[in-house]
């Protein structure tokens, strides 16, 4: 009965057991690195003397970074995913005089060990308890969030993906938990889901962890935010784990209708889609097309004719070859991106849930198509 009821509990995506408080982390990707105007804002505010910095350089300008918008501050973790140079830009001050000035003076910072654990002290070396009886095929889902957070996407994504491996009897593990990213942890899982993760999540032990689990074989899978932050500072992750830098959605309006078109047939993602669908969305345009990256195919695309792109962060938004949801093949491992999934009625419309759910077993190697073909790897 006890052994019945852990894995219900598995399946349920429930997490047994609390893990203990590890010591606070001093080895974050940018926590020794020099602050410029290109670290997050969040990292350069933290710091007394580049504060001070900045204040010496423009009078009122560190208080006019938390408030660019008019006067109105930025939401809620916004701060760790842009940098001072991209909010100077938003408050019209690109003189680019101040700017070298600023890089200059912010290099000079001595960080002293406080300094870099201000700078750490959103990431975390915690283990969540691993079911000892975890049903495989299982999934791991990870719903660590340092930037921007939507919540009532993240909780639709994570009511589907349990409705999904309900259905299909997979084990499911949440957890917001970085420390889960070491080899032995990830041993367990057939992929790993990023539940519209925003910010920077992992330490420098963890990113490559999760690297080698992907590269030697694990699936990925990533939801909407996951590739939505405005600057990113983990380059693998972005340029190749996603394999494009969000630039961008519209704003009037925000939620458009679109057409959206299914491009692979015969992809095991797209089984059973429609040639094409509408549906109601904030669409992301991205700083360019996937289509020609090794290892990459584009599972669908916009038809920008049925909707206004726009522009945003000053810089149009039209793409031309728009792919919307796509996988790429890294080393022996599987990526499936959709950037479909900020309104939560998304995640029950029919062709979105069922290229979720098809995206999602694919990239856990249980498709019957996966990457094993030299032309589909990227090095």
């Amino acid at each position: 009965m006890r052994k019945g009821i852990l894995l219900a509990a598995a399946a349920l995506g429930l997490i047994a057991g609390t893990p203990a408080r590890a010591a606070p982390v001093l080895d974050c990707p940018l926590g020794k690195q020099a602050l410029s105007t290109q670290s997050p804002l969040a990292d350069v505010l933290a710091v007394p003397a580049a504060k001070a910095a900045i204040e010496a350089a423009s009078p009122g300008l560190p208080e006019a970074m938390t408030h660019p918008f008019n006067g109105h501050a930025l939401p809620p973790g916004f701060d760790r995913i842009v940098t001072p140079r991209a909010v100077m830009a938003m408050l019209g001050k690109n003189d680019a005089a101040l700017g070298a000035r600023l890089d200059k003076d912010l290099a000079k910072v001595r960080l002293t060990t406080a300094d870099v654990g201000a700078r750490c002290r959103t990431y975390d070396n915690d283990r969540p308890a691993i079911p000892a009886d975890l049903p495989r095929p299982s999934l791991l889902v990870f719903g660590k969030i340092t930037g921007f957070r939507d919540s009532p996407s993240v909780n639709a994504a994570e009511a589907a993906l349990k409705g999904i491996a309900a259905r299909h009897g997979w084990g499911i593990v949440f957890t917001d938990k970085g420390g889960v990213f070491n080899a032995r942890d990830l041993a367990h899982f057939d992929a790993v889901v990023w539940n519209n993760i925003s910010g920077d999540a992992l330490t420098i032990p963890q990113r490559a962890a999760f690297r080698r689990y992907v590269e030697h074989g694990g699936g990925f899978a990533g939801i909407h935010g996951s590739g939505g932050d405005p600057q990113f500072f983990w380059d693998w992750y972005a340029d190749s784990l996603i394999g494009a830098r969000f630039i961008g959605h519209p704003m009037t309006p925000q939620f458009q209708e679109a057409r959206v078109v299914v491009e692979d047939k015969r992809h095991p993602a797209t089984y059973g889609l429609p040639a094409d669908w509408r549906m109601t969305e904030e669409w992301y345009s991205f700083n360019r097309s996937v289509r020609s990256l090794p290892g990459a195919r584009v599972l669908a695309s916009l038809d920008e004719s049925t909707y206004k792109p726009g522009e945003g962060f000053g810089q149009k938004l039209a793409m031309g070859d728009h792919p919307i949801a796509w996988t790429r093949c890294l080393g022996k491992g599987r990526s499936f991106y959709t950037a479909i999934g900020h309104r939560p009625e998304n995640y029950s419309q029919p062709e979105s849930l069922k290229l979720l759910d098809q995206g999602v077993m694919w990239a856990m190697g249980l498709s019957p198509e996966g990457c094993g073909s030299a032309g589909d790897r990227a090095k």
